[in-house]
């Protein structure tokens, strides 16, 4: 699969992005070399590779899969973590609110 002009052109207004002649060149030539390289995927066999829904640690069938997060409850890290204000709090100190959300003015026109 290859991405034309119209692809960048199509997800930079989805994203209001205004891109000039050269950012739009070098975007379709990064996200085609990105496809090109996804693409070498295809050529694996994996045959024998179960289906998984995430990689964690808790994967006990893939022994050593997920040892990158056998950090992330780290006592240093979570002695940062505190409440957050309840909900009816927090919006007591709404200048709007429509008693279950925050009001905002609206920011983009489209």
């Amino acid at each position: 699969m290859k991405v034309g002009e119209k692809d960048v052109a199509y997800v930079a207004d989805l994203a209001h992005l205004e891109l000039t002649a050269e950012e739009r060149r070098r975007m379709l030539r990064d996200l085609n070399s990105i496809l090109d390289y996804m693409d070498r995927f295809n050529e694996l066999d994996t045959t024998n590779v179960p289906p998984m829904a995430q990689v964690s640690a808790g994967n006990d069938d893939a022994p050593g899969v997920g040892d990158h997060f056998q950090d992330s409850g780290r006592d240093d890290i979570l002695e940062g973590l505190r409440k957050s204000l309840p909900h009816q709090v927090a919006l007591e100190n709404a200048p709007d609110s429509d008693g279950t959300f925050f009001k905002v003015p609206k920011v983009i026109e489209r």
